[in-house]
């Protein structure tokens, strides 16, 4: 079963892709930030019994007038057979797409960070056919944000950071960090600083860090007095989803009409909220969202 952790990791870059030329500086490599970013479906299946699915996968459209298609896949553990599954990816991506795939390999765990780092050759040793190289992301490849000013400046690559040194003993000073940040953004953006405040809980995962987030929400960002902030700490957070869904359908300019959009609103089931936000990525119609006609 996925872990909301593991959907933190890669879902930051669907609210950011910009996040993306932004985290790769730290590993000495240079994308030019995009002009723009389409989400395409994850689903990478072909007609055969085997289903293949990559977490995040989004088309990058830079200044420049180049395109490339970023996979983000997120990686909680060692997993012998994910190099195939990658190779797979990338393969199937440049045929189907005819674009040049890049994989970004995101860990909070520092060991399979550095296995997954590894380049992986394919073929015989002495002319390998295809060789995979990841860029990764770990707690030693993203350095900690704990200065308010600085998460200020970039708050989704401070959740990033969160998510990733949850288990360090910086995560407290990052996570104090974010929230005057987010105090800031909610002033005039409420809606995204849900979005964020909910990512952030779902990266820390079942951590100490994740416990002293709550304590942040419950007493130092009290000024969250709004029905999507209350909802977010409660336990359902129907609500908070119902934001994120609205505000994902505004940025891909997907229209909904008055009745659909009091249905998601009035919508108190967090799983049904859950399946339309990941029809959301992709549908071109709210009739796609709530899956009419299937």
């Amino acid at each position: 079963m996925v872990s909301s952790s593991h959907e933190a990791l890669h879902r930051i870059f669907q609210e950011d892709p910009a996040l993306f030329a932004r985290a790769v500086k730290a590993l000495d490599v240079s994308f030019a930030e995009p002009v723009s970013a389409v989400p395409l479906t994850t689903d990478l299946t072909e007609n055969r019994p085997v289903e293949r699915r990559v977490d995040t996968l989004l088309r990058m459209e830079t200044g420049d007038n180049g395109s490339f298609l970023l996979a983000v896949e997120s990686q909680g553990r060692q997993d012998p057979d994910k190099p195939a599954s990658w190779a797979y990816y990338l393969s199937h991506l440049h045929a189907k797409y005819r674009l040049p795939p890049v994989l970004l390999v995101v860990c909070a765990d520092r060991r399979t960070a550095a296995w997954a780092a590894r380049q992986v050759d394919i073929g015989p040793p002495q002319w390998p056919s295809l060789t995979v190289r990841p860029l990764v992301l770990g707690p030693d490849q993203l350095h900690v944000i704990d200065s308010p000013d600085e998460a200020a400046r970039d708050i989704p690559l401070t959740v990033l950071s969160a998510a990733l040194h949850r288990r360090d003993p910086d995560a407290g000073a990052i996570l104090k960090a974010l929230a005057s940040a987010l105090k800031g953004l909610t002033a005039h953006d409420e809606n995204t600083a849900s979005i964020f405040i909910e990512l952030t809980e779902q990266g820390l995962g079942k951590t100490p860090a994740a416990d002293l987030w709550r304590q942040i929400m419950a007493a130092d960002l009290s000024f969250f007095q709004s029905e999507t902030a209350q909802s977010l700490r409660a336990e359902g957070r129907a609500e908070g989803r119902a934001g994120a869904l609205l505000l994902l359908l505004d940025r891909r300019g997907v229209s909904l009409s008055e009745g659909e959009r009091a249905r998601i609103v009035g919508c108190s089931d967090v799983e049904v909220l859950d399946v339309w936000l990941t029809r959301a990525i992709t549908a071109s119609s709210a009739a796609e969202v709530f899956g009419e006609g299937e």
